[in-house]
Formats: C-alpha cells, sequence, structure tokens
C-alpha cells in the first residue's frame, strides 16, 4: 500500500500570482524548476520579458504531462487509495491533498491551467506500468520457442527452480489479516508443490538473524542461508525450510544474490534451465549493490532466468528492484497481497508444466503458449485501464470541487480544466491500445522478430528517458 503522505515529497504546485491592482494578466513564461523564495523589496525578473511581484513565496512547477508510456511509467505516484468522495471523510480528504493547490479565480492564463492541471494530476497520479515490464513477462511465458535463438530461453534436460525470499523484519508486517511473511510461505508451498516431479527446487532466506537495531546491523547483513538445498521437493522437508524463515533483520540482498549464484554453481546453463525468483519487501538496507551482484549472476555460466516480486515495496525499493531484473533481463512485479504474490509464482508453474510437456514431446506446448500470452496481454491492458479510468474520475471530481466547493477558479478555467483532463485520458487509453494490438502480434509473427520489433519500438528508443 502506497504512504499516504508520500506524494507530499512529490506535490510540485505551480504557485500563480495574478496582479489584483487591474485586470491584465501576467504570464509566467519560462518557470524555473526549483524553488525560490523572494524575499526582497523588488521585483523578481523570470525571464526577459516577464516580471512578477515581490514577495511571491514559493515558486514551483509539476511535472510535464507524458509523451510515451515509459515517461507515464516513471511519474511519481500520489495518493491512489480508494477515496469516498460521497462522504464528508472523502471530500475532507481531498481538501488535505490539495490543500496547495491555489487560488486561480483571477483569470489565469493558457499556459497557467496547464501547469495547474500537471500540479492535480501529481496530487492522484496512478502507478501506471509501461511496456517494458509485460515484454519481459512474454519472453519469460515464451521459454522453449524453437523460434528463441538465445540459449538461456531455451528448454534444457535439467529445471532447477530457486526462491530468494525476504526474512529481514519488515516481513512481519501485516497484510489482511497474516503477515508478509505467512502469506509468502503459503504462496511458495503452493508453488512448489505444483512443479513437475522432476524439477529440482530450493530455498534460500536472507536478513532472518538479529534485528532491525543498529547494534545488529553487521550481523543481520551477513546473514542468508540455503535452508532447503536444491533437490527434489519434499513436502517435509520444504515446510520444515519455512519454518526457519522468521522476519527479523536487515535486508542483505546482494550477499543473498551472490550466495544464489554459488548455489547453483554445479548447475551449468548448457545442460539446466536455471529459474530464479528473488522476493523482496523493501530496497536492500545493508549498504551494499545487489544490482551489480546481479549483472554477476546473469553473466555467469549457469545462465539464469530472473525474475524480482516486490511485496507491498515502497518507490524508492520499487526502483532498486526493478534495476535489479533488468541488469538481469528478467522480469519485475508489484504484488500487494498474498493472491497477487500467488499469481505471480504460477506463472513459473506454467512455464515448469511447459518444460514436463517439451520433455515429452518437442513441440507439444506451442499452442498452450500462445492462448496463455494472449491471457496475460489481456490482464495486463485491462489493468492499465482501470488506473486510467480511475485517475480521470478522481481528477474530474476534485477538479469540480475545487470550483463549485472551494471557489478557486472560474466556470472557464472548470472547463478548460475538465477537457483537458479528458483528452489527456484519451491519449492514455489509446496508447495502450496501440501498445496491445502491437503485443497481439506477438502471437502471430515469428516470436524472435515479433519480440525484437517490440523491443526496438518500446524499449531502446526509449532507453535515454
Amino acid at each position: 500500500m502506497k504512504n499516504r503522505f508520500s506524494l507530499i515529497t512529490f506535490l510540485i504546485v505551480l504557485c500563480f500570482l495574478l496582479a489584483s491592482c487591474n485586470e491584465e494578466e501576467q504570464v509566467v513564461q519560462n518557470p524555473v524548476l526549483e524553488v525560490q523564495n523572494e524575499t526582497n523589496e523588488e521585483e523578481s525578473i523570470v525571464d526577459s520579458e516577464t516580471k512578477v511581484e515581490e514577495n511571491q513565496g514559493e515558486f514551483l512547477i509539476a511535472p510535464p504531462l507524458p509523451t510515451t508510456l515509459k515517461e507515464l511509467e516513471n511519474l511519481s505516484v500520489g495518493y491512489t487509495e480508494y477515496i469516498n468522495r460521497l462522504s464528508e471523510e472523502g471530500q475532507q480528504l481531498i481538501d488535505e491533498l490539495t490543500e496547495e493547490i491555489p487560488d486561480i479565480s483571477n483569470n489565469p492564463t493558457t499556459e497557467q491551467l496547464n501547469r495547474y492541471y500537471e500540479a492535480i494530476l501529481s496530487v492522484f497520479q496512478e502507478d501506471f506500468v509501461g511496456p517494458e515490464e509485460i515484454i519481459e513477462t512474454l519472453k519469460f511465458q515464451s521459454i522453449g520457442s524453437p523460434d528463441i535463438e538465445d540459449p538461456r530461453y531455451q528448454f534444457k534436460e535439467n529445471l532447477n527452480v530457486v526462491i530468494i525470499l525476504d526474512a529481514s523484519g519488515s516481513m512481519a508486517n501485516m497484510e489482511g489479516s497474516v503477515t508478509r511473511m505467512d502469506a509468502a510461505k503459503t504462496a511458495l508451498d503452493e508453488f512448489v508443490k505444483g512443479l513437475p516431479e522432476d524439477a529440482n527446487v530450493g530455498l534460500r532466506i536472507y536478513g532472518h538473524k538479529g534485528t532491525g537495531s543498529s547494534s545488529d546491523k553487521a550481523l543481520s547483513c551477513s546473514s542468508s542461508e540455503l535452508v532447503y538445498p536444491i533437490s527434489k521437493y519434499s513436502a517435509e522437508g520444504f515446510n520444515q525450510a519455512l519454518e526457519k524463515s522468521k522476519p527479523s533483520g536487515w535486508t542483505p540482498i546482494e550477499l543473498a544474490i551472490a550466495e544464489a549464484q554459488k548455489d547453483l554453481s554445479a548447475f551449468k546453463g548448457d545442460t539446466n534451465t536455471n529459474i530464479i525468483y528473488l522476493v523482496s519487501d523493501g530496497i536492500s538496507t545493508c549498504d551494499d549493490d545487489p544490482v551489480q551482484a546481479a549483472k554477476m549472476l546473469y553473466e555467469s555460466d549457469i545462465t539464469p532466468i530472473v525474475n524480482v516480486i516486490g511485496f507491498n515495496v515502497d518507490h524508492e525499493g520499487q526502483k532498486q528492484l526493478q534495476n535489479i531484473a533488468k541488469a538481469t533481463k528478467g522480469t519485475y512485479k508489484h504484488v500487494t497481497d498474498a493472491q497477487s504474490l500467488q499469481d505471480k509464482l504460477n506463472e513459473a508453474n506454467e512455464v515448469a508444466l511447459k518444460w514436463k510437456q517439451w520433455k515429452e514431446s518437442q513441440d507439444g506446448w506451442l499452442g498452450y503458449y500462445r492462448v496463455n500470452n494472449s491471457l496475460d496481454i489481456y490482464v495486463y491492458i485491462s489493468q492499465q485501464n482501470v488506473k486510467m479510468r480511475k485517475e480521470r474520475s478522481e481528477l474530474g471530481f476534485t477538479i469540480t470541487h475545487l470550483y463549485q466547493q472551494k471557489q478557486k477558479m472560474s466556470r472557464e478555467s472548470h472547463d478548460y480544466l475538465k477537457l483537458k483532463n479528458a483528452e489527456y485520458h484519451d491519449w492514455i487509453e489509446k496508447e495502450y491500445g496501440k501498445l496491445k494490438a502491437d503485443l497481439e502480434a506477438l502471437n502471430e509473427l515469428n516470436y524472435a522478430e515479433a519480440v525484437q520489433e517490440l523491443e526496438d519500438k518500446y524499449i531502446k528508443n526509449t532507453s535515454a528517458q
């Protein structure tokens, strides 16, 4: 769950200053990108043609509207929890979230209205997911396809699935009626039960010693243990291993990744399909470099396929975990509860079943693979459209609320902002519609060619953004 108050860090509001002594507008054409406190009695020159009055206070702007889905994904997330807008509490919450939004009732310019809309948007910005995650997911789901030239994604004679589980103190946090750790244990137990009998499974935990206190940091940051050695699944043995996973200390992700590489050192990539799942509920807290460790893991001769799951991770933690996934050209998924964690782990079960089918019949699984990809695409696009409609509705209501209840704008400004809100979210819907069509081509074209085209269009051309 996003921290309700974390959006204050990202709320960037353009403070408009309209002249009160006459009806003429003062246009700020090139606003600066940082806070400026005007304390002198002279006019502040914003650019060569525009002036604003003295003592204007904080001068801020919000991030501009995105022009690509990648830019949309990179916007800082605002308040995304449900708001009962018809209740007194809900309207009070909206007032609190928008208390920094200034009054623009004195005929603002079009440019000022655009900045004003960006400021309101930053309050309710949804956590949209860009193209990279779904493309990597489809690549993972397509392991074993005869079109794949990369030997990393080709099925081998043996399948090894290794789970690296966060056992730091924050895993004791509650998610509904259970702790994150209990939710993870339940999901992992169901996951390994579904693996083919011929597959091997391993479980490594980290951060399970010491406490979260500074005095225990060294101990905790050096704690990682392979509690279930890589071998065939045994219900009794795996349950005993899960019992050792008790939330305790700090979060040494680099150590866990490096140790997992050692665990798999005897399972070379030429004869083994090695899949790793890293589950964490936060950023590494041990002054280490997990991204570098992930690069070393990816470049090793065990050629692993790495999948990272963030369990209710904050914005900073998500960025680090996403970078770990990128370093290994793997997938990153963010989950918020036990069921969504179970769903993501089930994806590995599906790949494992395809591996079993592949061992029995080299092409027996291809029909299922195509249907499964279609379902992934449908779910992904549907989730983004739900976020789009929710964000559009929240902004539309807030704009009207600021006009009718708070009287912070004129009817003309209200109508302009409502139109802009509709046009912006129409753009989001169309962009995801284009992406959906391109993703579906993956099921109709040669796999390698389709993925290359998708990466060229949606990832490589935006890598500098």
